[in-house]
């Protein structure tokens, strides 16, 4: 079984700033790729953030200059850390974790139950 959690959400004013944490753990032999994605309503879910093993990292253009990812592997960890914070920016963000569990043959993606990001104007 893998668990991917994420927390750090809730009601900011616009300009203010927001840090999300997302933590996978269970049964993993190693984890790939960790990202986060977004989902506001009556649209679909997007990219805006992530980061590989290796470091190498991608950002969607709305998010370039505003936030920041960052993942801390002792702790199969990703964060994202949002600045400047939009109106637009409000939706519900989940994690993603490509990783390889115990057992299986390949990697999977597996995701968080999703966290609510609220910014008023």
């Amino acid at each position: 079984q893998v668990q991917v959690v994420e927390s750090g959400g809730g009601l900011v004013q616009a300009g203010g700033s927001l840090r999300l944490s997302c933590v996978a753990s269970g049964s993993i032999v190693i984890i790939n790729a960790m990202g986060w994605y977004r989902q506001a309503p009556g649209k679909q879910r997007e990219l805006v953030a992530s980061i590989t093993s290796s470091s190498n990292i991608n950002y969607a253009d709305s998010a370039k200059g505003r936030f920041t990812v960052s993942r801390d592997n002792a702790k199969n960890t990703v964060y994202l850390q949002m600045n400047s914070l939009k109106p637009e920016d409000t939706a519900v963000y989940y994690c993603n974790v490509r990783l390889l569990r115990k057992g299986a043959l390949w990697e999977n993606d597996y995701w968080g139950q999703g966290t609510q990001v609220t910014v008023s104007s």
